[in-house]
């Protein structure tokens, strides 16, 4: 197992969270308007795709597999018959 791989496994907690954060059941009921204009529970969503967003940039920098990287470099293999 490769060392990002490794450091990867604490990602899985992270994504449980996040999925869980995404129903905002506590905006159900909320009325108030962020910035004037838009609903509390559409801010709420425009910022966790933003973070989600930026999560994968995270996860991907730091727990993409090497392994893919190589066999994108080497390019087709003989064997492909594509």
């Amino acid at each position: 197992m490769s060392g990002r791989a490794r450091r990867g496994r604490w990602m899985w907690g992270v994504v449980a969270l996040f999925a869980l954060l995404h129903w905002d059941f506590w905006l159900w009921d909320d009325a108030t308007l962020w910035l004037g204009f838009l609903p509390a529970g559409l801010g709420y969503h425009a910022l966790y795709s933003l973070c989600a967003g930026l999560l994968w940039f995270v996860f991907i920098r730091l727990a993409w597999p090497e392994h893919v990287e190589e066999w994108a470099s080497r390019g087709k293999s003989p064997e492909d018959p594509r």
